[in-house]
């Protein structure tokens, strides 16, 4: 790790580059020539103002790795912006949050930082989470990479716009959730409803201990109706057959699949990557679903046009795909991917748009497209028993007042007979519970 002090020149002006929880900053870095950016996290370091002296760590940018070419605030020196004086020893007094909580993230490192998560004792919410333990068929879609994300909310909220539609995001990549700038725009247009970091991943508008609990906690305290997860930015990978972040995308299967509820595995696919392990269906992909994951999901495969260059590629992988746990596919008969779906939020893949890399972003589609439906029939199916049971209450309620007595009942929600966002080919995997709503009943 390398660490230089530099001074705050200015806050950037870039869109996107100032937020609460995320700050830019033009610096110089000492022994250096010309500017530089740097990345600060407010709650690790505090508010940081022109002329300030900061601790840099440049590893990153000295290796030239992914990180956009900027380096990030490790401490910064109060006193010598006050004294005009940068020899000044540094004075770091940012105060932390005593009502935080108690819970460390960033455990046994010097960012180390309390946390109140939903869990805890002194949680609003410690009595939800202590009760719950079951998404109760809630669709979670498992996403292989974090430029998904919005693909897959806008995909939702094109199909049924009234679903809530929360992130969380595990500790496999990015640990800071603030680093994310695709994400903020996608919550600042209406995509996410709510932000869930987890692990030691921090920054969320809940803060969950592990993975499972941060998706029981997007169910029973969000109110979410349909759940993605997926690493932070900034994946790794090696090109050997486990040795990428990747991995995380099997192990959200088996976490959405222990909880009950229903896991839908999002395709990481490339008609324009340069290497060939990622052309189709990535290595990353295939490897989640026939090695890591333990349990079934619903795979989402999107309509492949006779013109895309990877289609029969493709159709193999599917079909020599090793499937003891009893993946089930759905394929989409017509693209759905809509770029006004997304709101004004531009995503890039590797570098790559849509015009660049179509059949990534459709495979996003599909996979939203695939929870939309299964989400409403998971509402359908809520609200028939809701009914019953108000039915039954309601003969319980009258027999009652026959015989002179009073009772009460409460009137449960009942379905608007919605149907189906997308008609999906390859046969619908609740034939059996999903009711006339669904059009593909007569398919499977």
């Amino acid at each position: 790790m390398r660490l230089i002090w530099g001074t705050v020149i200015e806050l950037s002006q870039q869109e996107g580059s100032q937020r609460a929880d995320y700050s830019e900053l033009v610096v110089s870095v000492d022994g250096r020539e010309g500017e530089a950016l740097a990345i600060c996290y407010p709650d690790l370091v505090g508010e940081i103002a022109a002329g300030q002296r900061v601790l840099l760590n440049t590893t990153a940018v000295d290796l030239d790795l992914g990180t956009g070419g900027k380096h990030f605030v490790v401490a910064s020196d109060r006193g010598a912006v006050e004294a005009g004086d940068n020899s000044a020893q540094p004075q770091v007094d940012y105060a932390m949050d005593q009502s935080a909580g108690h819970l460390m993230k960033l455990r046994y490192t010097p960012h180390q930082l309390n946390v109140l998560s939903v869990e805890a004792q002194e949680s609003p919410y410690h009595k939800i989470m202590e009760t719950r333990d079951s998404l109760e068929g809630v669709p979670v879609v498992c996403c292989g990479l974090h430029s998904q994300v919005p693909l897959v909310a806008a995909a939702i909220k094109k199909a049924m716009p009234s679903l809530i539609v929360g992130y969380v995001m595990d500790d496999a990549a990015s640990l800071a959730l603030p680093l994310s700038k695709v994400l903020a725009q996608s919550v600042d247009a209406g995509l996410i409803d709510l932000t869930v970091s987890t692990g030691q991943a921090f920054g969320g508008e809940i803060e969950a201990i592990n993975l499972h609990s941060g998706l029981l906690a997007a169910v029973h305290v969000g109110g979410c109706d349909v759940v993605i997860t997926a690493v932070g930015p900034g994946i790794a990978g090696t090109g050997t057959p486990f040795g990428h972040g990747g991995v995380a995308q099997g192990e959200a299967i088996n976490a959405a699949a222990s909880l009950g509820g229903a896991a839908i595995a999002c395709l990481r696919m490339s008609q324009a990557d340069q290497r060939e392990r990622h052309l189709g269906i990535s290595h990353h992909s295939l490897t989640a679903l026939a090695r890591i994951a333990l349990a079934p999901a619903t795979i989402a495969i999107p309509h492949l046009d006779e013109n895309c260059p990877v289609s029969e590629t493709v159709e193999h992988e599917i079909n020599e795909l090793p499937n003891q746990v009893g993946h089930v596919a759905i394929q989409l008969d017509e693209p759905f991917y809509d770029p006004e779906a997304l709101m004004g939020v531009k995503v890039k893949t590797m570098g790559r748009d849509y015009d660049q890399d179509p059949i990534f972003f459709e495979a996003a589609a599909a996979a939203g497209a695939v929870a939309a439906m299964m989400a409403v029939m998971t509402i359908e199916e809520e609200a028939a028993t809701a009914l019953e049971d108000s039915e039954a209450a309601a003969t319980a309620v009258a027999a009652v007042e026959t015989m002179g007595g009073c009772a009460g009942s409460q009137q449960g929600p009942v379905s608007d007979g919605q149907t189906p966002p997308a008609h999906l080919v390859g046969g619908c995997p609740s034939a059996a519970t999903c009711g006339s709503a669904c059009s593909l009943k007569d398919e499977a």
